[in-house]
């Protein structure tokens, strides 16, 4: 990746002063001179006056419509705010006026998104995504729940929200809120319309898409069947190791007769076996292959899908802590962006009453009232994504005229959807339901084709093999989830928390909990299907055989499991199974995360405690930054016994003598070592799987096939997809990978091993041939993309960070992208690292999921807990606050975290006033 060549300097450059910050201006008049000369692209010529036109004012004073008495909007150093009110409105008009001054922009393509209406900001190119959203009707689902679901106050709350959010947009033009508008040349014909209370629910939507659990893998292991035995498919969805990768809740089951869970109560697990009817997938393989394709496009605002993706907490009871209260920590998993998805804000209630109930400081969205993560004056919680499967895809019979369901034809459910496209003309979509949900396969590319030339009429044309893919989801039902978030946000103790808890329906979370009164806790919240007896989720049903339809209420919330105050005097929680299935009697899902995380967080907490000592709030922090690879200290003993001849891999393999394992930027061990460990997936699994699930990453520069003589130059070298069989695929290396590799390495001779389509001249089978030529390809391959000497080797050159604009930085002209864009950062960590940054063996080494934010939250005294940003409070990309957290965050440095009035006014630089 090259150097880089934005505005502001960042990566490993070591950390900024506030002098040159305040410097920064010279280089933006440069760029912007720059940028006029190129014409900017779109025609859109950006001024110092337009930049600083779109920057917040943060102080004196303005006057905000409809409030009831002054609100103080007091920032720290990194722009952080807080805010002070003495009414609830008040309180969240506030917040709506504030967020929208730094993040305006990010906020009206994030409710373009969610409403499917992408293409009238970006275009044509944003048709297929929005068809796919409407067909979804996540604003649909929405609105519904605005209009039945929520309480009369979050509805008051949302609206104050709403109102605050247009009181900054009013008398505004686009090229005044953000210079993206300009870039985009949006400023003539487009004026960003007034939010609307629904704008904020329906983000609650897209993070349940992002945190919906296994459709992927229903959709791959569907696909898999094509080429796969189901004994290989077992062996790559291995069973959860329980015995060595302890579940969330330990103890505990559903009392028999109450029904509800009990933490003294044990209980027999769930009988649901795996079934589907026989041939029921046959023929919708291009249905399902395209459906794959379609998801690849729908924007991953929270991260991207691939087992490994997920979250850590935990929480430490005080009698195991220095300070003789808990600790509590989280950083959740998402996908690097910028602006970061989390924007860090405090509302405070300058007297808590009735009137005025909230005292809270933690982790926002943008667009969306409340603290989503973070504490109040009594409590504080976290959150990691449980990963219940609340999807099932639904195979459908269909017709011109319905759908079969038990032997008779069902109309479909239709409605018409115009997609407005700017710059083109609109396009009409018809969307169709069944039982099962939206018939998400009439989204591809064949549709699209037959009615092009067609009239919109209310029956799509029939898919020619008779079949159609619905999707059941459980946040297509309208839900509470709004009305959690801000019970949350003023509960005072476990029962008020569980309470809140209760509604928080989607996306299911695991919510751990401490307390000032020295208790801890986690709870599994969520609306999570009953699915009939002997089917379990994991591949896609028969949708015109009711046995397989969900029961018609979820698993009741008191039936959850849950934990309060354990005899062992901490939670963990890192995606890992909730609890033993034997030990259960509700499916909650086949395909959690191995727990790879969970276990090496755990026993970094028992070594310190069986070791006597306490733990510490910089503990805490230090176990966040954990780069430990579990994967390298199983497979590095085998990778050392292979005898290598030739002398430049076996310099590279010398790298690992030793080696202890850690993934630090500046490590050479684990730049080789990762190489190696893509190449054995490549070599191992890869070549075996079908091409439906061939991925659309990088390929791999290697020696010619045959040729193992040692590397003079690049120019020797080929790319590893251009030689390899073109039905290849190749896994993306997650932590089911690793518990895959566990077993398949102590099975020298199995199948798994024979590479015979490597590229090889002579096809290697049996591990450890397949592990030599995996030593050989990664020497290749780092010779390659860092140098033959391997004393210049790093992981953090492979590792490497880049933040780029949720939209013109991906997308734009090359000159657009320098300048909103930030990085490369070399990072350590890895794939299923405590220190989870995240990379994709399909697709390379660059980092595609980081901890979003890290926080430790001390209940002794709030004053000393301590947090971090991915990037920083502002959306624009020339504010001093665009990205002045990031390298503290890849140093793993926690920044203060003031709560208390006395400890924000010292710490306040900036202080707005906001009055009638």
């Amino acid at each position: 990746m090259p150097a880089n060549t934005s505005a502001a300097p960042s990566g490993n450059h070591g950390q900024q002063s506030r002098k040159k910050k305040r410097g920064r201006g010279r280089l933006i008049v440069i760029v912007l001179v720059l940028a006029v000369i190129a014409g900017i692209g779109y025609g859109a010529y950006w001024s110092v006056d337009t930049v600083r036109a779109s920057f917040p004012q943060t102080t004196g004073e303005i006057k905000l419509e409809g409030l009831s008495g002054n609100v103080e909007v007091k920032r720290d150093d990194y722009g952080i705010p807080q805010i002070y009110a003495d009414s609830d409105t008040d309180l969240f008009r506030a917040q709506g006026f504030v967020q929208a001054q730094d993040r305006f922009y990010e906020m009206d393509v994030r409710r373009h998104m969610t409403s499917g209406r992408l293409s009238e900001m970006f275009g044509s190119g944003q048709v297929k995504t929005d068809s796919f959203l409407r067909t979804l009707g996540w604003r649909k689902v929405a609105q519904q729940e605005y209009d039945t679901k929520l309480s009369a106050s979050t509805k008051k709350y949302l609206q104050a929200y709403s109102e605050g959010v247009n009181s900054y947009l009013k008398g505004k033009d686009a090229k005044d809120i953000s210079v993206e508008y300009a870039a985009l040349n949006l400023t003539g014909d487009y004026t960003p319309e007034k939010w609307d209370p629904v704008d904020s629910v329906a983000w609650l939507k897209a993070m349940a898409w992002d945190l919906r659990s296994n459709m992927q893998d229903e959709i791959d292991r569907s696909l898999m069947t094509t080429r796969l035995s189901t004994k290989q498919i077992d062996d790559l969805y291995p069973a959860y190791p329980y015995s060595r990768n302890a579940p969330i809740v330990t103890e505990g089951g559903v009392d028999a007769v109450t029904g509800k869970f009990d933490q003294s109560t044990s209980t027999e697990g769930s009988t649901t076996g795996s079934n589907t009817a026989s041939g029921a997938t046959q023929g919708l393989q291009s249905q399902l292959s395209a459906l794959s394709d379609t998801l690849d496009e729908i924007p991953a605002l929270l991260g991207p899908s691939g087992s490994g993706i997920g979250s850590n907490s935990w929480v430490v009871a005080g009698k195991y802590t220095t300070t003789g209260m808990p600790l509590l920590a989280n950083d959740p998993h998402l996908a690097p962006q910028l602006p970061s998805l989390w924007y860090q804000m405090g509302l405070h209630c300058r007297t808590v009453s009735a009137t005025c109930q909230y005292d809270t400081a933690g982790y926002t969205f943008s667009g969306m009232p409340g603290v989503i993560i973070g504490h109040n004056a009594d409590i504080s919680w976290g959150f990691t994504n449980l990963g219940a499967d609340v999807t099932d895809l639904y195979l459908e019979k269909v017709t011109d005229d319905g759908y079969l369901y038990d032997g008779e034809t069902k109309p479909f459910t239709t409605r018409e959807e115009t997609i407005k496209v700017a710059g083109g003309s609109s396009k009409k979509i018809v969307i169709r339901e069944t039982n099962n949900g939206p018939l998400v396969s009439d989204r591809d590319t064949e549709l699209e084709k037959v009615g092009k030339d067609a009239p919109v009429t209310n029956s799509a044309p029939d898919r020619g093999t008779g079949y159609a893919v619905a999707l059941k989801w459980t946040a297509l039902q309208p839900g509470k989830s709004m009305d959690a978030v801000f019970e949350m946000d003023k509960a005072k103790d476990w029962g008020s928390f569980r309470a809140a808890a209760k509604d928080f329906e989607v996306p299911s979370q695991n919510l751990i909990y401490a307390d000032t009164k020295n208790h801890i806790g986690y709870q599994a919240p969520g609306t999570i299907p009953q699915r009939p007896e002997g089917y379990d989720g994991t591949m896609p049903a028969p949708g015109w055989d009711s046995k397989y339809a969900w029961k018609k209420d979820p698993i009741p919330f008191s039936a959850l499991p849950y934990e309060y105050d354990p005899p062992r005097g901490y939670i963990v929680t890192a995606n890992q199974a909730v609890i033993d299935e034997k030990k259960y009697p509700y499916l909650l899902t086949k395909d959690w995360g191995y727990g790879t995380r969970s276990q090496r967080i755990t026993d970094l907490i028992q070594s310190k405690i069986k070791g006597g000592g306490k733990i510490s709030t910089e503990d805490m922090q230090t176990m966040q930054m954990d780069n430990s690879s579990e994967i390298a200290k199983l497979l590095t003993p085998y990778l050392l016994k292979i005898d290598i001849k030739d002398p430049q891999v076996r310099e590279a393999q010398k790298l690992l003598e030793g080696w202890d394992y850690t993934q630090e930027p500046d490590s050479a061990s684990a730049a080789y070592f990762n190489a190696v460990w893509r190449n054995i997936l490549m070599l191992s699994i890869g070549d075996k799987l079908p091409k439906e699930l061939r991925p659309k990453g990088d390929c791999i520069n290697v020696h010619p096939a045959g040729d193992t003589g040692p590397v003079d130059d690049q120019d020797s070298l080929v790319r590893e997809c251009g030689e390899r069989d073109a039905d290849s695929a190749q896994p993306d290396g997650g932590d089911r990978y690793f518990e895959v590799m566990r077993k398949l390495v102590k099975e020298p001779n199995s199948s798994w091993w024979d590479a015979a389509k490597s590229g090889v001249d002579d096809p290697s089978k049996g591990r450890d041939k397949l592990l030599g030529r995996a030593l050989k390809d990664a020497r290749w391959e780092l010779t390659a993309k860092l140098g033959k000497d391997i004393d210049t080797w790093t992981w953090g050159r492979l590792h490497q960070l880049m933040l780029r604009n949720q939209t013109l930085g991906t997308s734009g002209p090359g000159l657009i992208q320098r300048v909103l864009n930030r990085g490369p950062w070399n990072l350590g960590g890895g794939e299923a690292a405590v220190d989870a940054t995240g990379w994709n063996a399909a697709g390379g080494y660059g980092v595609v999921w980081v901890p979003s934010m890290r926080m430790v939250v001390n209940l002794k005294d709030m004053d000393k807990s301590r947090w971090i940003n991915l990037t920083g409070a502002s959306g624009h990309a020339y504010s001093a606050h665009y990205t002045d957290q990031t390298d503290k965050w890849s140093d793993g440095e926690l920044l203060d975290w003031s709560f208390s009035k006395d400890a924000v006014d010292k710490s306040t630089v900036d202080t707005l006033t906001l009055t009638p």
